[in-house]
């Protein structure tokens, strides 16, 4: 099945965040149609973060993982993975949401 434009899926995402009341931001914009994804998900109640990415798994089908496994990185190790991804892939979208927790779901996942 066709997949949305990517463009468009983080514009409905950050958009669904403002009307749920949290912040959402666009931190570096891809190619609109194909860009592949990092989220970074920042706890407002535990300053807490997590950053997954979006990825192929074997078989084509677009996937969520942890860009950071094992445990709970802090921030300045997040931040210095997405500054090394946007220096390789120009294509990249990089999206901030403010969640409850950094354990709250990723609101791609529900859409992707």
């Amino acid at each position: 099945p066709a997949s949305l434009p990517t463009g468009l899926l983080v514009n409905s995402v950050v958009r669904q965040a403002g009307l749920d009341g949290k912040a959402a931001y666009v931190l570096q914009r891809g190619d609109p149609d194909r860009g592949m994804m990092l989220v970074k998900l920042r706890g407002q109640r535990d300053d807490s973060c997590r950053l997954e990415l979006q990825q192929r798994d074997l078989d084509g089908q677009l996937q969520w993982v942890p860009a950071l496994p094992g445990g709970a990185p802090d921030e300045a190790k997040i931040d210095g993975y997405i500054a090394r991804a946007q220096g390789r892939d120009p294509d990249l979208w990089v999206v901030e949401i403010e969640v409850t927790d950094s354990n709250a779901a990723n609101p791609f996942k529900e859409i992707t």
